[in-house]
């Protein structure tokens, strides 16, 4: 699967991990797409190797009294993939949050 065939659904994904919402449940809320469809697309996107993930250290997670979180992170290819991915679905341009309707809207985690 090539950048030009990703799916309007795949790239809002790729748009918002490179914005920086990194985990499953920000990714659903910012996107609005349902978990079904997000976190299919978080593992086609690293089998693309377009983004990489870890996992967090359980003791945090366990400290705030959750499951442990799985982190995205785009990668270079990602990023060539993400901008081919925005020329072709003009609706996109300008590269803004905006076009998923996020005004001004960070990240509730950020993680390096």
């Amino acid at each position: 699967m090539g950048a030009n065939t990703l799916s309007f659904g795949t790239v809002a994904v790729l748009h918002a991990v490179a914005a920086g919402f990194r985990f499953g449940f920000d990714i659903v809320d910012v996107t609005g797409l349902t978990a079904g469809s997000v976190y299919p697309a978080l593992d086609r996107l690293e089998d693309l190797g377009y983004l990489r993930s870890s996992w967090e250290h359980a003791a945090t997670a366990q400290a705030e009294g959750r499951p442990a979180r799985r982190y995205f992170q785009l990668t270079g290819e990602g990023a060539a993939a993400l901008a081919a991915a925005l020329a072709k679905h003009r609706t996109f341009q300008p590269v803004s949050l905006e076009a998923f309707g996020i005004r001004g809207t960070r990240p509730a985690v950020r993680r390096p």
